[in-house]
């Protein structure tokens, strides 16, 4: 045997072997009984990073935020039994916004499998429909190749979660370890990139080039593919207005005049009623999910053509009757199209869409009394020119973030879209923030949320990572109420947070810098002085407890029956 191409050594030192040789910089886990021969192997590799989260969930959801923020492949590690399943969670939430993750679970010996050992668990079934493949291990000379698959299947396609399950005597288990070599990978029954239909494009085209009133729906596919630039060139070449879903919001600049803002439940009164007039509409890496369409049945119902790109041909035609389908990588359809791409007859479309803008802007009623949500985002947006890396929770707090920061550039947003995981928004932006050490990271969250993952404040403590952690405080829970509000005659069940900690003695309780504002100049205040301070700080802002996001769409109903709150005309 050839001692320069192969070592014997165990299959937890080859798995880390793999994942580094993969590019993996960080692993967020957790260890326990299982996975102790994995971490075991870290000892005697110093140059393996890992993170110790304070729970699994954490871990996840840092793996996350790591992989939306780079679109590199994020990897946690849990052990079996409640470790694997304190995962389920973050998986779904990759999973239902197609988010490139390796999961790695120890599981008992096989020789245990399937006799309900002490921490066992069947988390390859359990997650199965959250996962895009999954591979049990029964031989550790399988792991190169294992590896090396899921990290192509996770980050090829349409993204998502791959399910890596290791049994404990197979992480023990001697083997020759040879690096798998990086060629072309062909899994059967897989294609990652299916061939472009080219008289698709052309079809799509000419509707464009013959349409009057036409609209872009754009999310969060457009970021995935890397294909921003493209869209911008795509958008002035055919004078199409775009409207950017929530995952799709940095995918197109906010400042440009085509830009027509957020779509559907919460979205801006221009990009709805554009939505509805529209003769033409083309999603681009947008699902037509259904806070976007609200009621379907009354989706742009003067679309004489629909029309949708998307790399996932399950995609065309779910939600809503699709007349010209272009199935293939975003970038690569618009990277064709943009050679013959020709205008629209638009022109008056688009003039009457910035007399809309100007007309009906997002706006709230402001206070020198009491301090509004709206006012720190935009505070925010302001003094970071846009260019921050943003994660949120899940409410109201999500939306006024989505409304009123101005983001300039893709990934800058990292947000559970489909899931709506509360605890999302802190552990992403840890995240987020490992695999982007030179950028501002903010992580917006609710006092609901923030209560849900506020242990991860050891992390940012021992490790000083600089993120900036607003809570927005209005001891309810908001989305909740307000939905209760509107839509339950103010019959309010359950929403009540009163009791909640001091979050500024939590987080000094960690060991992290904790401030307080429930003023227009005491958030300026902090907000500065966190800017100045080179560790993490958590930011309280005390908000009113009866202020609500607006507009806003009823479920039930058609976009263009928008509720605007006190500005209803």
């Amino acid at each position: 045997m050839n001692k320069g191409t192969t070592d014997y050594i165990s299959g937890s030192e080859a798995l880390l072997r793999c994942l580094q040789a993969e590019g993996v910089d960080c692993v967020f886990g957790y260890p326990g009984g299982s996975a102790l021969y994995i971490y075991d192997a870290m000892v005697g590799n110093p140059d393996f990073k890992h993170i110790l989260t304070r729970h699994e969930q954490g871990a996840v959801h840092a793996a996350d935020g790591y992989a939306r923020s780079t679109g590199k492949v994020g990897v946690c590690l849990a052990t079996s039994g409640p470790g694997a399943t304190n995962l389920v969670t973050g998986i779904a939430t990759a999973h239902m916004d197609s988010v490139p993750l390796v999961v790695i679970t120890a599981n008992v010996f096989q020789s245990l499998k399937g006799s309900d050992a002490f921490q066992e668990a069947d988390i390859i079934s359990i997650t199965m429909p959250i996962t895009k493949h999954s591979y049990y291990v029964s031989d550790a000379e399988e792991l190169p190749r294992i590896v090396h698959e899921a990290f192509f299947l996770a980050n090829s396609g349409r993204k998502g979660p791959v399910l890596i399950d290791i049994p404990k005597d197979v992480s023990n288990q001697k083997l020759h370890y040879k690096p798998h070599k990086h060629k072309e990978i062909d899994i059967r029954g897989y294609n990652a990139s299916p061939s472009l239909d080219l008289m698709q494009v052309d079809e799509l085209l000419e509707a464009i080039a013959v349409s009057e009133r036409p609209v872009i729906i754009a999310g969060g596919g457009v970021v995935y593919s890397g294909a921003a630039d493209e869209l911008l060139t795509f958008a002035e070449l055919t004078s199409m207005p775009v409207a950017t879903t929530l995952l799709g919001l940095g995918a197109f600049p906010s400042a440009h005049e085509l830009w027509l803002g957020m779509p559907g439940h919460h979205g801006t009164y221009t990009a709805n009623m554009a939505i509805q007039q529209a003769d033409l509409i083309l999603s681009i890496g947008s699902r037509f999910d259904d806070r976007v369409t609200m009621k379907v049945d009354g989706f742009a119902p003067q679309a004489k053509v629909i029309a949708h790109i998307d790399i996932d041909p399950a995609e065309i035609g779910k939600i809503v009757k699709t007349d010209i389908a272009c199935v293939g990588d975003i970038k690569e359809v618009l990277t064709h199209a943009n050679r013959s791409a020709r205008s629209a007859w638009s022109a008056q479309w688009i003039e009457e869409l910035k007399l809309s803008c100007l007309k009906h802007p997002l706006r709230y009623a402001d206070s020198d009394k009491v301090l509004k949500p709206q006012f720190v985002m935009e505070l925010i947006s302001e003094t970071t020119g846009g260019e921050a890396i943003i994660t949120t929770d899940v409410g109201q707090h999500q939306m006024w973030a989505a409304q009123f920061y101005k983001f300039k550039y893709p990934r800058s947003l990292v947000t559970s879209g489909g899931f709506g995981t509360m605890g999302f928004g802190f552990p992403s932006a840890i995240g987020a923030q490992i695999g982007n050490p030179h950028r501002l990271v903010v992580s917006i969250n609710g006092d609901g949320g923030m209560q849900m993952c506020a242990q991860e404040l050891a992390i940012c403590a021992i490790h000083q990572i600089p993120v900036k952690i607003v809570v927005i405080n209005n001891q309810v829970l908001g989305m909740v109420k307000q939905q209760q509000e509107l839509m339950y005659d103010k019959r309010f069940s359950q929403i009540d947070l009163a009791g909640s900690p001091d979050f500024v003695m939590l987080a000094d309780a960690y060991g992290v810098k904790g401030l307080r504002a429930s003023t227009k100049a005491e958030a300026v205040r902090i907000w500065e002085e966190a800017l100045a301070t080179p560790g993490p700080v958590l930011l309280e802002f005390v908000i009113p407890s009866d202020e609500n996001v607006y507009p806003m769409v009823l479920g039930g109903t058609t976009l263009d029956q928008m509720l605007l709150g006190s500005f209803d005309s």
